[in-house]
């Protein structure tokens, strides 16, 4: 990557660059892209995209409809009852 590369790309990004970092970006970025071109080399074109290491399955119960338990039962614990529902203290005032 030349030095005119790396100046474009510091303007693009809108960032201050002096001549001495033109020089050092230009080598580090000459490194990270081969780096880049040498993974892109690997020939995997028989190797199966993966999101994970290992197979995953789903480990969620099947969504199966049960009965519940009775509303009477459920509301004989409740402290507070009021036409078969939860009563619970008022938190907020109402406006007038």
């Amino acid at each position: 990557m030349s030095r005119t590369d790396v100046a474009h790309l510091a303007r693009l990004a809108r960032l201050a660059v002096s001549d001495q970092e033109l020089d050092l970006f230009a080598e580090q970025l000459d490194v990270i892209l081969a780096a880049v071109a040498r993974v892109g080399e690997v020939a995997a074109a028989d190797i199966p995209p993966t999101s994970h290491a290992v197979p995953m399955t789903n480990v969620f119960r099947p969504d199966v409809i049960e009965p519940s338990l009775p509303r009477d039962a459920i509301l004989a614990g409740a402290p507070d009852v009021e036409d078969a529902k939860f009563r619970v203290p008022r938190i907020l005032a109402e406006e007038v």
